[in-house]
């Protein structure tokens, strides 16, 4: 390990900034964890991720490279976020700033794109044609194919979060209706979770919120399914439901090896996977003559950003 290249990855997500130093084989030797600012607008976000990897490089100062993955639409390879749609920050110039700051040379890639690297790379199996779909905040989604990124002809591809699934639906915070994001996602379940508490004010959504003194969230949701709430276990189905009519549109254009799960919800497991899997094999194409595409959980879970970031750093610096 002494000989080890060592890399910085950073993770933007819509609530957390993540940082570690990241060694080739992905193992990770230090980490750092910020709240996304309520102003992430450029300038802000800046000056956090410079301090995270002044913090890091002081624990770490052989690192050789700079790995960032942003939630928004990133132009590749010019490391150029131009817009986000759960954080506030355009036309942000990130890679070049970064090198500027801190003279070390710097990737930035879409979040779940380099999550799907280390995903394929490095998981538990290796994939060579996959999706990783991530559930947080928000949907995003790295496809994979002959082992590397697919980006399109702009680096600006792969927003299958945003694929309509009912036109007719809420609105999703990048402005259109009916995404995918918008019944699937974090996001979702924080407005359905609010809905059902409205519904039923004596109901265990409802009351955890009440006594925590917050509004109810996603977390509120997943934390009444885990107690075994069966109308939080409902709005689970619902969103899984939604997730995997999404993924039998991707397993429909693309043949794929497997669908990754990622992102913050699959630590809740089968709550989540288990009416994927059932949409997802409702609404495959051609089944009596295409395999049906495996519906996993990812490998590295929440840290397959920043570990994915720093192994792009590694192979382009």
């Amino acid at each position: 390990m002494s000989n080890a290249r060592l890399a910085i990855g950073l993770d933007i997500g819509g609530t957390k900034i993540a940082g570690a130093v990241v060694a080739e084989d992905g193992s990770m030797l230090a980490e750092l964890t910020e709240p996304t600012p309520d102003v992430s607008d450029a300038a802000t976000m800046t000056a956090l991720l410079l301090d995270m990897v002044e913090k890091l490089r002081v624990q770490h100062p052989d690192v050789v490279a700079i790995g960032v993955g942003a939630a928004g639409t990133v132009e590749w390879p010019t490391g150029r976020i131009r817009w986000a749609p759960n954080n506030a920050y355009r036309d942000w110039e990130i890679r070049a700033e970064l090198e500027s700051a801190t003279g070390l040379p710097a990737v930035v890639d879409n979040d779940a794109n380099v999550a799907g690297l280390a995903e394929a790379r490095l998981g538990e199996t290796r994939w060579s044609d996959m999706i990783l779909v991530t559930v947080g905040t928000g949907v995003g989604s790295g496809i994979v194919l002959d082992g590397k990124i697919y980006r399109g002809p702009h680096g600006l591809g792969a927003e299958l979060g945003h694929i309509i699934v009912n036109p007719d639906g809420p609105r999703c915070g990048c402005g259109n209706y009916g995404c995918l994001e918008a019944y699937a996602s974090g996001t979702a379940l924080t407005r359905m979770g609010r809905e059902s508490a409205a519904d039923d004010p004596d109901g265990l959504i409802a009351r955890l919120a009440r006594e925590a003194g917050v509004e109810v969230t996603g977390q509120t949701v997943t934390k009444a399914a885990l107690q075994g709430d069966q109308a939080a276990k409902e709005l689970f189905g619902r969103l899984g439901r939604w997730l995997g009519v999404g993924i039998a549109s991707m397993t429909t254009i693309f043949e794929l090896e497997a669908v990754v799960i990622g992102g913050g919800l699959v630590h809740t497991g089968d709550l989540l996977l288990e009416p994927t899997r059932l949409a997802a094999r409702e609404f495959a194409y051609a089944l009596e003559a295409r395999p049906l595409v495996p519906v996993v959980p990812g490998t590295f879970g929440s840290d397959a950003g920043k570990i994915g970031a720093a192994l792009l750093a590694l192979d382009h610096a």
